[in-house]
């Protein structure tokens, strides 16, 4: 390392160049990093959701737990294998090992719940396959009011409000919690069904034949081919109670004979209020690793927006914002990171007693601070609590190596009394083994930490890499910024010394 000092001494212009060069790319790597809360890890884990309408938990356990379980068991890598069975709904949970790809998990347990797909009975919905994914989580929550029927507003919250904010860039899901949705319900009369030798399951057949639209095959004209659909959907509600059941000799039953068709709503499956009056509350679910200050920022904005635009009464609040969390936490870590260089450079200012030493020192810190910025944008990681954790920690350790070249280039221009040129590259060339070895040691302490196992080796892993990358950045700083300002800045011990005759 004492050729890189060398070269940088003679050719200041050229450690300097390198210098803003590290600047530049840490200025831009600290633009273009991701802000989070903390990092963005995953954890292979799969949830396969199966319904089984009206089934007590007994049979769901039998006729599509165990199905499912036996199929997907046979893939490998499986940590764990759960299921919870409850009145016509299946879960089953994958857990794989750490070491698994998550993509990869998702498509094989995809493949294996399409092959138990056949095995399962007639009735059931098909299976939903879904990855959890930590990093994908609500960042902002809007509540939405107005003096209407809860169904009206869900029904302008889903059809407007959601489809709008779904087009937020880094927007990965908007999630409805409360209302009511429009329903269709057929009130049937048991009395009546029984009189006629109907039942439920006759309705809810005719209902699926008749109203349905289907391809009707091709017309050709010449060179022209047409595709014929034909329509059959029921346009307004009153007109499912035309729809013909069955026929009894030359008598046609309709709905209308066993009951009636209401233009009601979906049974409510959850609710949500604010500050005690019902609403609608929306949860913006930003896509993982998306930047989850811009996605609440570019929500709110999309939010205010559509409020203007909204119906007279409806009122607009924001009843959870992960923002202010993310915002006051990185705004804390990064006042200890200001403070600690500050500390950092008065110590140094205490013990040298030198202006000119203690900038030089000092400005060790913010270029190797902003250079990791860099490496970590290029790495993949975010701005969040454990990774400017690591730079707050580095403060204190990435200015000892600035130090010690410092220390070493005064003692030789007081010992040897030779030109800050030459001492800068003899004090370089004297400790240059020591500054690798001390670099060295503090890599071996902080690198080990990004391969630990489990969720906690995957949460430190930045931590780790982060510590690594501003030790080494600092001891490329203090072989060549340092040394190229020492032979610049400080006083040559030689001038007024009378020539030796």
């Amino acid at each position: 390392m004492h050729v890189l000092a060398r070269i940088c001494v003679q050719r200041p212009v050229f450690a300097t160049v390198i210098s803003l060069s590290l600047l530049v790319a840490g200025v831009l790597g600290y633009v273009g990093l991701g802000v989070d809360r903390y990092p963005d890890i995953d954890i292979p884990f799969v949830v396969v959701n199966t319904a089984l309408p009206g089934a007590a938990p007994d049979e769901v356990a039998t006729e599509v737990s165990d199905k499912i379980e036996r199929q997907v068991n046979t893939i490998g890598g499986i940590d764990e294998l759960t299921s919870t069975s409850t009145i016509g709904s299946s879960q089953i949970g994958v857990r794989f090992n750490l070491q698994k790809n998550i993509d990869v998990a998702g498509e094989e347990v995809r493949a294996k719940v399409a092959l138990a797909r056949r095995d399962l009975p007639p009735e059931a919905l098909e299976p939903v396959v879904r990855k959890i994914d930590i990093g994908a989580f609500p960042v902002v929550s809007f509540g939405i009011s107005a003096n209407q029927s809860m169904r009206d507003i869900f029904e302008y919250v889903d059809k407007v409000v959601r489809r709008r904010l779904e087009t937020v860039d880094g927007v990965g899901e908007v999630r409805i919690t409360g209302g009511r949705a429009r329903q269709i319900n057929l009130v049937l009369d048991p009395y009546r069904l029984q009189a006629y030798g109907l039942t439920p399951a006759d309705v809810s057949s005719a209902v699926g034949k008749h109203n349905a639209e289907m391809p009707g095959g091709t017309v050709e004209r010449g060179d022209r081919q047409l595709n014929l659909r034909t329509l059959g959907r029921v346009e307004r509600p009153e007109e499912f109670n035309d729809l013909p059941i069955k026929y009894l000799g030359t008598r046609q039953i309709c709905i209308k004979d066993v009951g009636y068709a209401d233009d009601g709503e979906a049974r409510a499956t959850s609710s949500a209020s604010v500050d005690g009056r019902e609403a609608v509350v929306i949860e913006v679910i930003k896509q993982s690793g998306a930047n989850a200050l811009n996605v609440v920022d570019g929500a709110k904005d999309r939010m205010a927006v559509l409020q203007k635009a909204m119906p007279k009464g409806y009122q607009v609040q924001v009843v959870r914002d992960q923002s202010t969390y993310i915002r006051a936490s990185l705004h804390a870590v990064r006042e200890h990171l200001i403070l600690g260089a500050v500390l950092a450079a008065l110590v140094v200012l205490m013990f040298l007693g030198s202006g000119r030493s203690t900038v030089i020192a000092a400005l060790a810190i913010p270029t190797s601070i902003l250079a990791t910025f860099g490496v970590m944008n290029l790495l993949g990681f975010t701005q969040n609590q454990v990774t400017l954790l690591a730079l707050t920690l580095s403060v204190g350790i990435v200015i000892d190596d600035a130090i010690v070249v410092l220390e070493n280039t005064y003692r030789v221009l007081e010992v040897y009394r030779l030109s800050p040129h030459d001492a800068a590259i003899r004090a370089t060339r004297e400790i240059g083994l020591a500054v690798v070895a001390i670099t060295l040691s503090l890599v071996a302490v902080f690198l080990p930490v990004a391969f630990l196992g489990g969720i906690t080796g995957r949460f430190f892993k930045s931590f780790g890499i982060t510590m690594a990358c501003a030790v080494s950045l600092s001891m490329f700083v203090s072989f060549s910024l340092t040394p190229m300002l020492c032979s610049r800045w400080l006083e040559d011990p030689t001038e007024g010394d009378e020539p030796a005759r």
